[in-house]
């Protein structure tokens, strides 16, 4: 759908997430608990540990804490490739370990899964297939190849070879199972935070431009009369000084000066002249106060009040509130439909004693069926115009996202549609979309001001008829 400017978030800084602290301490933890297992059996469990080689396999992940604390800041992020070895490291240590303490027998052997979960929160897909493809490798091993754990009596505990053999399985499993269920709900926080950051962007830049415009308007307010008291008197100056032409044509000179800062003033003034000024506008202005960037794009946009084209004898309007959000809100939504319209955007407003309702919709070609439901979500591919119709637009959803989350803010709740097909033949300034179909309804009390909480200010409590008001009603509020 459509985007904002705003640059997306890389993704690859994902893998930039894991702090070589982090590892450490993991592993410092790991030699404790596998140092207090092995003293346990051997002691308290009477089971025949081989104490060398276990002493030297966990000594060699203490003495790779111990190089790592050495050579590198414990604060710096590891990259990717740094974080693989480092957790492949870990799963031949466990592995190895495991081979000498009774293989799958051992109940701690699905620890083997922690460092495929950990890459699958914060590494790459690729580099998590690795470390799980390695991990199923080394279990595959251990289900073969183990020293049997035994008894200080001699017995050797044997396993069964179908609990082994479930155990394999389980372990397997276990781990694509976890990995894919981390993964699927890291990526999901990730995109929803990177959404969330722009959002915040595109919020924070409309409401600079909004304080923007309240200082053009303040020192177009403050200057006002200092101009209009220099045109005056070198008005007078012009009259009086028709015997000295060279001072007489300095005199004019101040006033065209003068004129001329009065008009660059006006010039800057007309998109936020108002926005700290005044509060609340009447609804059309404030829908077409976001829609004005997109006007002059070759697409037509039709503003409708009760069905008949904005201008066409109105009746009086609500005020609406002029919040940053709610006019970036709309601005997206008004973008979207002029990406993908053919010819003509319609945006139908309608009002009641209990609503404020704006439905923005165009003549292309709809919104896919299948995606309906997921509208509005984040880095969500797919939205709008087939690829052979627009062979060089690829959106991420970010644009709806921001328009979505912005309008919620603001109180509204949005509901997308696709229009009617057999609506098409009538004439642009009363037809109906075709295409896709936002609707847009506020509770009048959030965006209206409490003097205009009752129905005087519109025509009636009814909701209106006509095309604006039919095309809201094929979609759902």
């Amino acid at each position: 759908m459509s985007e904002t400017n705003l640059p997306p978030l890389a993704v690859e800084a994902r893998s930039a997430w894991i702090r070589l602290r982090t590892l450490i301490l993991l592993r410092w933890l790991a030699v404790l608990g596998q140092s207090t297992t092995v003293v346990f059996a051997d002691a308290i469990l009477g089971i025949r540990v081989p104490h060398a080689p276990c002493a030297l396999v966990i000594g060699a992940s203490a003495g790779v804490n111990f190089v790592a604390m050495t050579l590198a800041a414990e604060n710096r992020r590891l990259s990717e490739r740094e974080a693989v070895l480092t957790l492949l490291f870990d799963i031949c240590q466990l592995g190895a370990l495991l081979y000498l303490t009774g293989g799958l027998g051992n109940p701690f052997a699905l620890l083997i899964m922690a460092p495929v979960t950990i890459s699958a929160a914060v590494l790459t897909r690729r580099a998590t297939v690795l470390l799980g493809i390695a991990a199923a490798f080394v279990t595959t091993l251990l289900a073969r190849f183990y020293v049997p754990l035994t008894l200080t009596s001699g017995a050797v505990i044997e396993v069964p070879a179908v609990l082994a053999a479930g155990t394999w399985t389980a372990l397997l499993i276990g781990t694509a199972f976890l990995a894919i269920f981390v993964r699927r709900v890291t990526d999901e926080t990730f995109s929803m935070s990177q959404a969330l950051a722009a959002t915040q962007m595109a919020l924070v830049r409309e409401q600079q431009l909004s304080a923007l415009g309240g200082v053009v308007a303040a020192a177009a307010h403050e200057l006002g009369t200092p101009l209009a008291t220099i045109k005056l008197v070198s008005t007078e100056l012009v009259d009086e000084l028709a015997d000295h032409p060279e001072l007489q044509e300095d005199a004019r000179l101040v006033r065209a000066q003068a004129d001329r800062c009065a008009e660059i003033l006006r010039a800057m003034g007309p998109r936020a002249s108002d926005d700290t000024l005044v509060r609340y506008a009447p609804f059309a202005s404030v829908v077409g106060e976001a829609a004005a960037p997109h006007a002059e794009r070759g697409i037509r946009v039709v503003v409708r009040v009760e069905g008949a084209p904005l201008g066409d004898g109105l009746e009086p309007q609500p005020l609406v509130s002029r919040r940053p959000e709610i006019i970036q809100g709309l601005r997206n939504l008004v973008q979207n439909a002029v990406d993908f319209a053919r010819t003509t955007v319609w945006i139908d407003l309608d009002w009641t004693a209990a609503e404020v309702r704006a439905v923005i919709g165009d003549d292309g070609p709809g919104y896919p069926q299948d995606l309906i439901g997921r509208i509005g979500d984040p880095f969500v591919r797919g939205h709008g115009a087939a690829p052979d119709e627009r062979p060089a637009y690829e959106g991420m959803g970010l644009g709806l996202f921001i328009a979505k989350t912005l309008l919620e803010r603001s109180g509204a709740r949005l509901a997308f549609d696709n229009g009617d097909e057999e609506a098409a033949g009538t004439p642009p300034d009363f037809a109906r979309p075709t295409g896709a179909i936002v609707s847009v309804v506020w509770p009048r009390g959030r965006v209206a001001p409490e003097r205009d909480a009752g129905p005087s200010d519109g025509p009636s409590d009814a909701p209106r008829t006509g095309a604006g008001p039919a095309a809201a009603s094929r979609t759902p509020a």
